[in-house]
């Protein structure tokens, strides 16, 4: 490999959304994202999504996928083990941002041990239409489809971008704060903005939009605490701001089902400029 080729760093799923992420040598790659890739999600009483912007102690929690069944694990807390819903068990209507999404609710044990977790009275549901939510349509086409995600299937990520805002930082953060699917080396920072299209090993990838960031960047995806309470979100902020917030890593959105391992080739198939523009006084 030579030391100018872009290849895979490492790659991630997140089986439950918003808990902690874990490392994988290969990933199975759908149309509608990494398999086992946020299918489950927690939620209120009511149905909305809970996130780390308001329980950073999710990143505590560890979730594990052996075959189809989840395990969920917290220090000091006996760990839980759940096979997906049966396909007559209570289906909810539950919200992702602005969607509405049918989901098959996970039942009372995962909701007690969850609640106790977090404390707050919560739930978990299961997608197992994986056809049930589009894509974000602003950034989209109409047969795109996508898990329990913020709106895309998969996050790009580039250590070279990672490096430049480290060091602007007073402390440098891992990669980890910013929950990839994929990592990418090699390239320069900032040259996944003007990635259009990509191959890694057998899969093709649309790159749909930046990514916005938010507070969540600020939490240490390890302990759950926020060591620096702004950073780097500010920082990062400053240098890549644009009208929808501030910008790092890179949505993508799979042309093909395939599969993707840890020291792959990255191939640029498509340049062009990025859909999204930095606001004037924000520099890259």
């Amino acid at each position: 490999m030579s030391e100018t080729e872009h290849h895979v760093a490492s790659a991630h799923i997140y089986p439950v959304k918003a808990l902690r992420g874990l490392e994988r040598a290969e990933v199975e790659v759908a149309r509608w994202g990494f398999v086992h890739d946020r299918r489950w999600m927690v939620v209120r009483p009511d149905g909305a999504l809970l996130t780390q912007r308001e329980y950073p102690v999710m990143a505590t929690i560890v979730a594990e996928i052996y075959g189809e069944r989840l395990a969920l694990t917290r220090k000091g807390v006996r760990s839980i083990h759940l096979a997906p819903p049966e396909a007559d068990a209570e289906r909810r209507v539950v919200r992702v941002w602005k969607d509405h999404v049918p989901a098959l609710d996970a039942g009372p044990l995962a909701a007690s041990w969850l609640s106790d977790a977090l404390g707050a009275e919560c739930g978990l549901v299961y997608l197992d239409d994986v056809n049930a939510r589009p894509a974000d349509q602003a950034f989209a086409r109409p047969e795109d489809r996508t898990a329990f995600t913020d709106g895309f299937p998969v996050l790009l990520t580039n250590t070279g971008s990672l490096a430049a805002l480290n060091s602007l930082l007073r402390t440098p953060v891992p990669m980890n704060r910013f929950r990839p699917g994929i990592v990418v080396d090699g390239p320069a920072a900032w040259a996944e903005d003007e990635w259009r299209r990509i191959r890694i090993g057998d899969v093709v990838f649309r790159v749909a939009s930046p990514c916005a960031r938010c507070v969540v960047v600020t939490i240490d995806q390890m302990t759950g605490e926020r060591p620096h309470k702004t950073e780097p979100l500010r920082t990062l902020g400053r240098i890549r701001r644009t009208q929808g917030g501030a910008m790092f890593g890179q949505n993508l959105i799979p042309e093909n089902a395939g599969t993707i391992t840890q020291g792959d080739r990255v191939e640029v198939l498509e340049m062009g400029e990025s859909n999204v523009r930095l606001l004037v006084g924000a520099t890259p």
